[in-house]
């Protein structure tokens, strides 16, 4: 007659201590506490299947509590009497759980990569190419007009139809406006296709959905008598002292209003009667 198993309680598997070898604590019909030299407390439940002895692996104490994993050995029992494999039902449980974890993660990685996290990220990568006023005016435009409506979008869900209704809206107020959101449309999500993130460009071709903008040259003076008029308007200017040296200044350096507004004394040299603008103060970039 086998020799009857008793089982244990709470309290020896909560101060069972780890030995210089492991050792088996058993609770009876094949389920037992195996105790490692470390100290770690796993559960194991011994079966036999179509004649081979096996083994499941119910996890460690006290992540599974000795109730649980009296339950857990009542189901695995449960399948071997209808002649199911217990161990090959809990590795298919152990891979569908591992394949949704691997799903939660894709899934987490697309949420976050919203468009306007792309756009910010594209933006600071690309903004020491280009003059500070420029760079800010472009986020400020994004921010406007763009991050309220698509900026929560994954950008991998985005599709060239709410681009084309983006611009569309955009250029219904300020056709110029659009053109630059369009060239940046097309900047972050090159930036994204180029890090993978998305398999294509939905921007790639927007050309016919903004109007061209058609300049026109601006009015100025050429004739001497109407030039001799805008210098006279000058002199009676009575607004800020500032403005009005500025505005006397501007016909005899031809330079642009920001260039003359950012000048600072290092830059000139008055005994040559010279004014140097360094490169990066100039829209080219070059030493003026």
């Amino acid at each position: 007659m086998p020799k009857r198993i008793m089982p244990l309680s709470d309290i020896q598997v909560r101060t069972a201590k780890p030995l210089e070898k492991e050792y088996k604590l058993s609770d009876g019909y094949g389920l037992y506490l195996l105790i490692t030299p470390s100290g770690g407390k796993l559960w194991r439940m011994d079966y036999r299947f179509n004649g081979i002895r096996k083994t499941l692996f119910l996890k460690s104490y006290p992540d599974v509590s000795l109730a649980k994993a009296r339950e857990r050995r009542d189901d695995a029992r449960q399948l071997v009497a209808n002649v199911v494999d217990p161990g090959a039902i809990f590795k298919a449980q152990k891979e569908e759980f591992k394949a949704q974890k691997v799903q939660e993660q894709v899934q987490a990685a697309i949420d976050s990569n919203t468009f306007e996290k792309i756009a910010r990220e594209w933006h600071e990568h690309k903004k020491n190419k280009w003059s500070d006023n420029h760079a800010e005016r472009l986020l400020h435009r994004l921010e406007l007009d763009v991050f309220p409506t698509i900026g929560n979008r994954p950008i991998v869900e985005i599709e060239r139809s709410e681009l084309v209704n983006e611009l569309r809206r955009i250029a219904a107020r300020t056709v110029e406006t659009a053109i630059r959101i369009k060239a940046a449309f097309y900047g972050v999500f090159r930036y994204a296709l180029d890090g993978g993130l998305i398999k294509n460009n939905p921007a790639a071709d927007l050309k016919e959905i903004v109007p061209r903008v058609v300049h026109k040259h601006m009015a100025a003076p050429t004739e001497p008598k109407k030039v001799a008029e805008l210098v006279k308007a000058i002199d009676a200017f009575s607004g800020s002292y500032v403005t009005k040296c500025a505005l006397k200044l501007t016909p005899m350096l031809f330079v642009r209003p920001g260039e003359l507004r950012s000048m600072e004394w290092n830059e000139l040299d008055l005994d040559a009667a010279e004014w140097n603008i360094p490169g990066h103060k100039m829209k080219m970039k070059n030493p003026h």
